[in-house]
């Protein structure tokens, strides 16, 4: 899936469901995508515990629910209609429902302290990324850059 792809059939429309979206959010989180899986890998290279194209890793997911969603029960109402009817909202959802784990990387970014970079501010949002999402993992904000720069993700928001 190409970066064009992925923004206009996930993350535009997950962000818009949840009210959580514009060009600061989607870049980043398409950025986020793209650092982690390089929109490919569903499942932590070398297996580790982090699952879908967001690479988040369970205990993270269910932080999420615990201490954040658990008393937003509108939000958390949004979060559970990117799931089909039926489907509870498990860590394990988030390897094969992408919309679902943009929506779990969105709240993820929503807890952070500070405000999203603004749209256009690749280093910020590399660094926002490194800080808020990666934390002490192996990425870096070079790599974030990097990995933007070559994926052609800019010509999604020319």
């Amino acid at each position: 899936m190409t970066p064009q792809q992925f923004l206009d059939t996930v993350i535009t429309p997950t962000t818009t469901a949840l009210g959580l979206g514009g060009p600061a959010a989607d870049q980043l989180l398409l950025g986020t995508a793209l650092q982690e899986s390089g929109l490919k890998s569903r499942v932590q290279i070398g297996g580790g515990p982090a699952l879908g194209l967001f690479q988040m890793e369970p205990a993270t997911h269910d932080d999420c629910w615990k201490n954040f969603l658990a008393y937003r029960p509108g939000l958390a109402a949004r979060i559970i209609a990117l799931l089909p009817d039926g489907i509870k909202p498990t860590a394990s959802a988030l390897e094969n429902n992408d919309a679902y784990a943009c929506g779990m990387a969105r709240i993820k970014y929503l807890r952070a302290p500070q405000v999203l970079p603004s749209a256009g501010d690749l280093d910020g949002q590399a660094a926002y990324y490194k800080t808020y999402y990666n934390g002490p993992g192996a990425a870096t904000v070079a790599e974030y850059v990097e990995n933007w720069q070559t994926s052609g993700a800019a010509a999604c928001f020319a």
